[in-house]
């Protein structure tokens, strides 16, 4: 039923600042706008900019930009690592691309990382907003899904069992 994501959507603190980030840095167009005073959804008023930054597959990723709202709060429960979106680039050539990008725009990164797979890489950054983003170059490895429903069992399992207790973790 779900054919892929047509957009993920963020809150943006100034959509022309984003748009040069995500069209000057990372490379995408620019595809997309809608400016209204009223929410379709919800009918409210709120002022608003809903920008489209389009990636090589037709997908997005959108932001909204609301002045009349609160500025934007992190989650001081949820570690800064936890929230991200990460970019899958084609090849090594577009990943070592990536970070001269990110280079030649001052902008930090942290990585390049390894995977449990030695071919699988990802480079951490931040938009101008706040968003950590990731270039990631899939390994040559795959988890399939019993794998992966394996790994969720022994996970559960744990958790039952009270691995856990306040912010210590017992193996």
């Amino acid at each position: 039923m779900l054919k892929g994501f047509h957009h993920v959507a963020f809150r943006c603190t100034d959509a022309a600042e984003t748009v040069r980030f995500y069209t000057d840095v990372l490379g995408l167009k620019y595809s997309h706008a809608v400016s209204n005073d009223i929410v379709g959804s919800t009918k409210e008023y709120s002022p608003h900019i809903h920008i489209f930054l389009q990636l090589e597959d037709g997908s997005s990723i959108a932001f909204f930009e609301v002045p009349l709202s609160e500025p934007a709060q992190k989650d001081p429960n949820t570690p800064e690592w936890v929230q991200h979106v990460a970019f899958e680039v084609r090849s090594v050539s577009d990943f070592e691309d990536g970070i001269r990008r990110l280079e030649a725009h001052g902008i930090p990164y942290l990585g390049p990382t390894a995977h449990e797979d030695p071919t699988e890489r990802s480079v951490y950054f931040f938009d101008p907003n706040g968003i950590r983003l990731e270039f990631h170059l899939p390994g040559s490895l795959h988890t399939d899904a019993k794998a992966a429903m394996d790994i969720l069992g022994k996970w559960s399992v744990r958790k039952a069992a009270g691995a856990w207790t306040g912010n210590r973790i017992h193996r």
